[in-house]
């Protein structure tokens, strides 16, 4: 499923209270049915899903609830809570059925080269789950609840409140080199002290974080989780813990806090898959202050789209702006914070399909994939309008990107992509490199396709760069390490996950310490199974150190705090 899925995806809940539904489905057990011949059926008296559609193959009703309950693990960040398709196919019940239960078996058992990964090789689904899918996905798609004030206020719990908070930093660690490590299926965030390598705690969250974000002061980290659960973390305390918790909607990505001078830390938003919307809030006790649709018309074909959903979202450095992208309709949308009463927004087209992104070096220009366009859009954030859209390679996934200086044409933002074996390297400098701004200057050779993220710092002159959803176990174990002083040289190619001893697991996720002299990398597997955090020297390309232990379950995003507060990507 990431096409039919991605596996860092997740996503949607037809019922009143969103996670409640999912504890339910996730209470059923499939049964297991056997036909014999002759005598009564032996699925007589068992509860039967009833569909609208009669071309739709049966399901009884707890297979139903399990297909719906794995679809939300797995499948909807892709391909969308109505299934009509973004980074992944639409999913729609007609073009399900065409290809029949069978063959959508092999497809989800073995993924596809265009990024969607093996659920059956990779160990994430057993074989009924796969053939429960199979039949789900024939279904017409569940719709939803909607999520407005009422249910987010009633969600909202503020655990400490401000006044009794540390009026000072009250532990000894160095926040600025803290990671926060997302483990995925666990619901919960490690934060992990960079100098010693100790983990500094486990702390709840909502389910899958999909990112951490640091606010402007660094004090405070929040986290989303794609069932819509955001965390406000305060870092200060003597051991850090959650301080509030709101739940923005059933599905989510997207948060950030506001960093323009005199807003430091006053607003945060989220962006939410379901409701399709934003959500202003206090940067201290995420209290909703305002919420804003996303559902209109793409840019494009001026069509109705009832499921545009928030993407990503950033914060701007140089304006009181938040910068919003709209996948579905193709938009990016800047909204002005400083009057949240008044609200004013610019509204960009850009490019349908928008994803991921980050800054350019300069940090004027957003630089956003729209990965079924095979385009990144270019944003000028200070004139406030589309600067470029660039095609590059079949289904870019930047993550944020990474920036540095080529050797030959100037400073560069990059991406991988998942459909294809490349890293494009786009022009970011229309002032100095007129000629190689928003043109891709330069390819260089991943180690495979099925790439999510690649990284680099300022204080060094190497890149790293993943292949998780590759179908080939050895090259979603590896790495590809480039030399930027000699783009021309073939890259390194290192197994990760045998050096952390770990034989079923993907690499996933290079992240730079704060002295640029580390990178760590997420040796992600099942969750049943053993998982690890493999620290590199960046100069040598060895490995330093190995983190292992035993809570320390499917790990795939870490964000560094000093370099995710200041967007050092």
């Amino acid at each position: 499923m990431k096409h039919l899925v991605k596996g860092l995806a997740l996503a949607v809940l037809p019922l009143a209270v969103s996670m409640a539904w999912a504890a339910d489905a996730s209470k059923t057990n499939t049964p297991t049915t056997t036909y014999l011949q002759g005598g009564g059926s032996t699925l007589a008296g068992v509860e039967m899903f009833q569909s609208n559609d009669p071309d739709a193959p049966p399901m009884t009703k707890a297979e139903f609830d399990t297909g719906r309950q794995v679809y939300f693990d797995r499948c909807a960040g892709c391909h969308g809570v109505l299934r009509k398709g973004a980074t992944g196919k639409p999913l729609l019940p007609k073009a399900m059925q065409k290809l029949g239960t069978e063959s959508l078996k092999i497809f989800i058992n073995y993924g596809t080269p265009g990024g969607m990964p093996g659920f059956g090789t990779a160990n994430e689904m057993t074989e009924k789950e796969i053939e429960v899918m199979a039949r789900y996905i024939q279904q017409p798609p569940p719709q939803p609840p909607e999520w407005g004030m009422k249910e987010m206020k009633a969600s909202w719990k503020v655990l400490i409140p401000v006044d009794k908070r540390p009026k000072k930093k009250m532990n000894n660690i160095n926040i600025d080199n803290v990671f926060s490590v997302t483990l995925r299926d666990t619901g919960e965030v490690a934060l992990i002290d960079g100098d010693t390598k100790k983990i500094v705690a486990f702390l709840k969250t909502g389910f899958a974080v999909h990112i951490s974000r640091l606010s402007k002061s660094g004090r405070y980290l929040y986290t989303t989780g794609r069932d819509g659960l955001i965390n406000l973390i305060d870092l200060w305390m003597e051991t850090p813990a959650t301080v509030a918790t709101i739940r923005t909607g059933s599905d989510a990505r997207s948060i950030d806090t506001s960093k323009f001078k005199g807003y430091e830390d006053k607003y945060a938003i989220a962006g939410t898959y379901w409701p399709p919307a934003y959500v202003l809030m206090d940067g201290f006790t995420l209290e909703p202050l305002k919420i804003m649709s996303t559902r209109g018309y793409t840019y494009d074909e001026q069509e109705y789209h009832p499921e545009p959903r928030v993407a990503s979202i950033v914060s701007s450095h140089i304006k009181p702006e938040f910068v919003v992208n709209v996948k579905e309709t193709g938009k990016v949308l800047l909204v002005d914070y400083s009057d949240i009463k008044n609200l004013k927004t610019t509204e960009i087209e850009a490019e349908r399909f928008l994803h991921d992104g980050g800054w350019d070096a300069s940090k004027r220009y957003f630089m956003v994939a729209a990965n079924m366009r095979d385009t990144v859009s270019v944003v000028d954030t200070k004139e406030g309008k589309l600067a470029a859209n660039v095609k590059v390679g079949t289904k870019p996934h930047p993550g944020r990107g990474t920036n540095w200086v080529d050797v030959k044409y100037g400073p560069v933002w990059a991406t991988g992509h998942l459909g294809d074996d490349r890293i494009a390297e786009i022009g970011t400098d229309p002032k100095k490199h007129p000629k190689e701004a928003w043109k891709v200057v330069r390819w260089l050779k991943n180690h495979g396709s099925g790439s999510l993220f690649l990284k680099t710092h300022p204080k060094s002159h190497h890149l790293w760069s993943d292949a998780p959803l590759n179908p080939d176990l050895e090259t979603r174990q590896s790495v590809s390490v480039f030399d930027l002083k000699h783009p021309e040289k073939p890259a390194t190619v290192i197994n990760i996950a045998k050096i952390a001893g770990i034989a079923e697991a993907r690499v996933a996720h290079p992240e730079y310490n704060a002295n640029g002299d580390e990178v760590w990398l997420s040796v992600w597997g099942p969750k049943d199974k053993e998982s690890a955090i493999v620290v590199m020297d960046d100069k040598t390309m060895k490995v330093k150190t190995v983190i292992k232990d035993k809570r320390l379950i499917t790990p795939t995003g870490k964000f560094n705090v000093h370099n995710t507060q200041y967007d050092v990507y």
